[in-house]
């Protein structure tokens, strides 16, 4: 039988441990109709006897502390909030058990930006990471030696497990049912939830919103020129230019202080304001093309489809109003 520790930190998303826990004894409701023996022990798994959320409305009793667990195959780390280093600093004493169990053969996974937890242990550095696309600033700021892959659903390195944003921690869990049991379950359990199975990025859902908690002025004003002259086509070389920096400095500037280079920025503002107009306007792909600077379709499809994983007319489906009565 796998022992499954769901954790229960101060600040934890509650609504994901519930969900955890009833996918995990769902299973064990199928096996046991199918006439088997139930697979999992799940337990939740604290630092007290209680937890309190949203001040004291909802609390869960863990089943257990961290201290009674001698061994677990499978951690979970439910998605945190609030300030997020004052939450770490509140559930600070997971982190060595996690490295503790993870050290003795137990995996490990986080749900959503229960990442940053995962990430504070120090097992992810030099690895991959999938988090919330909203988080990638900070998550980057308080690990660079971390490697995040943005818009990736699902990341997997070595036992160490993470998922993108929000709802995604769903494609997780369904991951780590089809790797605990088998393909025929795993479907099984996306038809009762009503999940898409194999869903592999979030860049869909991704808002972008340039970074801009940095220091570097010129670099800012490059990213409001940017921002305020959508339907220009606008070089590298004219921003160095215009901001009197030498190119291959204001690239290297311009990287450190965004995380994109100058022209994945102009790129991602512009595909972000055609998103806008595809789901909000009556403008066809051609319209829309031309209001945010681009003259190519093709080069305006590819571009699209590079950063959101879908065609600029599938968008425009799947998120404008009126084509979807249509």
């Amino acid at each position: 039988m796998k022992h499954i520790s769901i954790l229960v930190p101060d600040e934890a998303v509650l609504g994901t441990i519930s969900d955890t826990r009833y996918m995990f004894t769902t299973l064990n409701e199928f096996l046991e109709s199918d006439g088997k023996s139930p697979m999992f022990k799940v337990q939740l798994v604290g630092l007290g006897e209680e937890v309190k959320f949203h001040q004291g409305l909802f609390s869960i009793h863990p089943d257990v502390r961290i201290t009674d667990v001698k061994k677990t195959d499978l951690i979970i780390i439910p998605p945190l909030s609030g300030n997020l280093k004052a939450t770490l600093e509140r559930n600070k004493d997971f982190i060595p058990w996690i490295i503790d169990h993870y050290q003795d053969g137990a995996e490990v996974a986080s749900l959503c930006i229960g990442s940053f937890m995962l990430a504070a242990t120090g097992l992810l550095n030099g690895r991959e990471c999938s988090s919330h696309w909203a988080s990638a600033a900070e998550f980057r700021e308080m690990f660079p030696e971390v490697e995040l892959i943005d818009g990736r659903i699902i990341t997997e390195e070595q036992g160490l497990y993470s998922s993108g944003g929000a709802t995604s921690y769903w494609n997780l869990l369904l991951h780590l049912v089809e790797k605990l049991t088998d393909r025929e379950l795993a479907i099984r359990i996306a038809k009762l939830f009503a999940l898409e199975i194999d869903r592999k990025t979030q860049s869909p859902f991704v808002m972008f919103n340039g970074q801009k908690k940095h220091e570097d002025e010129p670099i800012k004003k490059a990213q409001e020129f940017i921002e305020c002259n959508l339907t220009e086509r606008i070089s590298v070389d004219d921003l160095a230019s215009r901001f009197a920096i030498g190119r291959r400095h204001f690239d290297r500037r311009f990287k450190k202080a965004t995380n994109n280079t100058p022209a994945e920025y102009i790129q991602r503002v512009k595909i972000e304001a055609a998103k806008k107009w595809l789901e909000n306007s009556h403008k066809n792909v051609n319209e829309v093309m031309y209001e945010v600077g681009y003259n190519d379709t093709k080069s305006f499809r590819t571009v699209f489809r590079k950063i959101t994983g879908l065609s600029p007319i599938d968008y425009r489906n799947k998120y404008n109003k009126e084509a979807v009565v249509a």
